[in-house]
């Protein structure tokens, strides 16, 4: 398949950007969207062009390194996939494609597809952790949780922290993102004893690093590669207002 590719073009943070045109020729309907650029940039480096930058890692669909608003949707819009996991087969001969990096504040463009997302490293860094001493792992067998519990705080442990949930958000929030960090936390008996604290540092921290509110859209749960749920931010929330009494 033959196909035009509308990318977005930025040498620098400070640099304003552009869409540039290019041809992606006798792409393999078998290939996934990260080979399809992979071949358009050895094209690229082959004529002395600069290759196109974008972040990717496992190609597994595990880590989310590789955050790009295919045709305006996070990840090429399919559910519960990262565009490593995207497959040519989902376009058709002709199509014409537009390749985007994360748009939000918080989300600053280094270059290319490329985006600084330590913003979110910073949320957890705040609070997102367990500080007490919770001796080894046969201390942690010790403690009786019981399977919902356990299910609720796995659910919530998917996030991979990707940033889909804030590019896909209209007011770039990332209240699905932190509500998953702290509702992971404070079902556990580790996580507990630090809770009040741990919703307070995070929501601060949120707003310091230029994240939006949350209006209840619901697109970051649509947008998420791993299926999070809206219910996590009703569970920060009610761990936010504990926290005040």
């Amino acid at each position: 398949m033959n196909l035009t590719l509308f990318v977005w073009r930025q040498s620098s943070p400070q640099d304003t950007g552009r869409l540039e045109q290019y041809e992606a020729k006798d792409v393999s309907p078998d290939s996934s969207f990260l080979e399809m650029l992979d071949e358009v940039n050895e094209d690229l480096i082959r004529k002395g062009t600069d290759p196109i930058a974008f972040d990717h890692d496992c190609r597994e669909g595990i880590c989310g390194m590789c955050s790009q608003v295919i045709n305006g949707m996070t990840h090429g819009g399919q559910e519960r996939t990262t565009v490593c996991q995207l497959h040519m087969r989902s376009f058709k001969d002709g199509d014409s494609i537009y390749i985007e990096p994360w748009r939000a504040t918080a989300f600053p463009v280094i270059k290319d597809l490329v985006t600084e997302r330590a913003s979110l490293d910073r949320v957890v860094e705040s609070g997102g952790y367990v500080s007490c001493h919770t001796g080894g792992v046969p201390d942690g067998n010790t403690l009786p949780i019981g399977k919902p519990v356990a299910d609720y705080s796995m659910d919530a442990a998917e996030c991979i922290g990707c940033g889909a949930c804030v590019a896909g958000c209209p007011n770039s929030a990332a209240m699905l993102f932190t509500s998953a960090k702290v509702a992971q936390l404070a079902v556990l008996p580790q996580g507990k004893p630090e809770a009040d604290r741990r919703v307070k540092a995070m929501s601060d921290e949120q707003k310091k690093q230029g994240f939006g509110n949350c209006t209840n859209h619901y697109e970051c749960q649509a947008s998420c590669p791993k299926g999070i749920d809206v219910k996590f931010i009703a569970k920060l929330n009610r761990e936010y207002i504990k926290s005040l009494f």
